[in-house]
């Protein structure tokens, strides 16, 4: 999820993290337990002069499936569930009115099942989960693009 975020114009850090949890600065072993609560998440951070947070929010739609409600492509589970996490009412209604154009538009025949939350705090993962697709090209490669670049090509056309 990071990359995506990382190209764009306007957008000056993406940090790696869980969020919604009931744990306080979760590990990621103990996210991946499903015992957290916790939301595998980005915390973007953006020039709003240059992006907006309705931008944010499209270049979102088009890295999941927004009809999987247990997981994205190769990752399982609740802790990898489709949600956005907004800050203010403001955000609510972007991410609510992107969410019913999408519903609407007919390019999914499954429901849209992505949820749209309050933010909670939110815990950046370790060092190593950071600028994973930097750091470790080839895996990201494999793991990150194989499924979710042609879902992506299939449905965005």
């Amino acid at each position: 999820m990071v990359k995506p975020f990382d190209e764009q114009p306007g957008i000056k850090q993406v940090v790696s993290g869980y969020t919604g949890g009931h744990v306080a600065n979760p590990t990621y072993e103990q996210v991946c337990s499903h015992t957290t609560g916790h939301t595998e998440a980005v915390e973007i951070h953006y020039d709003p002069a240059i992006v907006s947070y309705a931008d944010l929010v499209e270049i979102y739609w088009r890295q999941t499936d927004p009809t999987d409600a247990m997981g994205q492509f190769q990752d399982r589970g609740d802790s990898y569930r489709p949600v956005i996490f907004v800050q203010n009412e403001e955000e609510r209604q972007i991410a609510t009115a992107s969410k019913q154009k999408l519903a609407e538009s007919g390019r999914f025949s499954d429901p849209i099942v992505t949820q749209i939350e309050d933010a909670k705090p939110f815990y950046p993962a370790e060092d190593y989960h950071q600028n994973f697709y930097r750091k470790n090209p080839l895996r990201y490669q494999m793991e990150e693009m194989g499924g979710r670049e042609k879902f992506i090509q299939d449905q965005w056309k």
